[in-house]
């Protein structure tokens, strides 16, 4: 539950009546009124939720979108669009993190935003300030500063309500889910983000961690279809068990999960697909030998309707 009247007046209360706020408890009162603004709903309404670099990574979709929405900034776009978001309104004050400014930085800096915005890190000074530039031109006016509507008169005019949106997201009831749904492909964009996530940071492995993350990174339609065929199985229960039970699919498959770092990345990309399917995160189910193998020729039935649809089409 959020303290919507203490949210309300953070939306409008002018520079030096934020600093007395910040001063109060503590809190860092220095930068700009949207800057220390960010800093008080962080600290003040969102305590719980850990938004570190490593923590927004953490946030599912549709937790994120909520989150960017009591900030009072823009809250749609991709999963990763809206991480950049959210980092961006966190760290920067947007009148000083502009295209033109990005010239001034040396490229371990512009090597650091890449990493942080999740672009690709190899390249020159120039090709890595092209990307951060891409970054933001596609967030421009997005972040930095809250909607006019918040400042004149707090959440009012936002319908449905913040305070019912993000509790809606925390808060899911997802008993009513079809099981048939969990089958159905999810969006491009998040293929597209899970893509990137399985292979964030990934300059910084061994070379046999690189290549097996980039394998697993061309296999991420048929995991997608491998999550949704176990949440069919068991009414929609994402845990430990349906972890277990995938990672056992994949090694017969033989996907180079073998290196823990690479096991971690695929559960992390798989969940983040359960997530967005509408799982029961954390609900655990029995698995056996049996279940495996039932699993096993499911997901091999789906593969091979897909390749005589393929081998349709091409005719």
């Amino acid at each position: 539950m959020i303290d919507k009247d203490l949210l309300n007046s953070l939306y409008r209360k002018r520079l030096i009546e934020l600093r007395d706020v910040a001063e109060n408890d503590n809190i860092l009162k220095g930068g700009s009124v949207e800057v220390l603004r960010a800093r008080l709903i962080k600290e003040k309404i969102l305590t719980n939720i850990d938004l570190s670099w490593d923590g927004i990574q953490s946030i599912s979709h549709k937790e994120i979108g909520g989150i960017l929405k009591i900030f009072g900034i823009k809250s749609s776009g991709s999963h990763k669009e809206r991480r950049q978001r959210l980092w961006l309104h966190l760290n920067f004050d947007s009148r000083r993190m502009t295209i033109e400014r990005l010239a001034d930085m040396d490229r371990d800096t512009l090597y650091d935003l890449c990493h942080k915005l999740e672009m690709p890190l190899s390249g020159t000074r120039t090709v890595l300030m092209g990307r951060v530039a891409g970054v933001l031109t596609n967030q421009i006016k997005g972040w930095g500063k809250i909607k006019r509507s918040l400042h004149r008169s707090g959440m009012k005019k936002i319908e449905p309500s913040i305070e019912f949106q993000y509790n809606e997201i925390l808060n899911e009831n997802k008993e009513n889910k079809q099981l048939g749904d969990f089958q159905e492909q999810v969006s491009m964009a998040t293929i597209e983000d899970a893509r990137d996530l399985m292979i964030i940071g990934i300059d910084k492995e061994n070379v046999a961690v690189q290549g097996n993350l980039l394998s697993l990174q061309a296999r991420i339609e048929e995991l997608e279809r491998m999550v949704g065929t176990i949440l069919k199985e068991y009414g929609g229960s994402w845990s430990n068990s349906e972890k277990d039970l995938l990672i056992r699919l994949t090694e017969r498959r033989r996907w180079p999960v073998e290196d823990e770092v690479v096991k971690k990345r695929l559960l992390t990309v798989a969940t983040n697909i359960a997530e967005i399917k509408g799982a029961k995160i954390g609900i655990s189910s029995k698995i056996d030998d049996f279940t495996v193998d039932k699993i096993d020729k499911v997901i091999n039935r789906i593969r091979n309707k897909i390749k005589d649809s393929e081998e349709l089409i091409k005719k």
